[in-house]
């Protein structure tokens, strides 16, 4: 990963967080950028192990899709952790 891959994984995972935050709820930006954060991370490992095709063309905008999809899967399973 480039370090510009890496920068836009960042941005769009916070913006993915606080949008998973307002579809499951949550408060709280260090929460968002956790989530968003993580998100990203778990939703990028999700698509490539299973080889999921996103098919969207805009590359960040694919980004964000998997991203936003990750950190709900980050806040649904914390809550059921908690």
């Amino acid at each position: 990963m480039e370090t510009m891959d890496i920068l836009i994984l960042v941005l769009t995972g916070v913006l993915a967080g606080w949008l998973a935050s307002r579809i499951v709820g949550g408060k709280g930006l260090l929460r968002y950028l956790l989530a968003g954060l993580l998100g990203a991370l778990v939703g990028n490992v999700i698509v490539s192990y299973f080889g999921i095709a996103v098919p969207i063309d805009i590359s960040w905008l694919r980004t964000f899709v998997i991203a936003t999809g990750g950190a709900i899967v980050v806040i649904v399973v914390a809550r059921l952790v908690a």
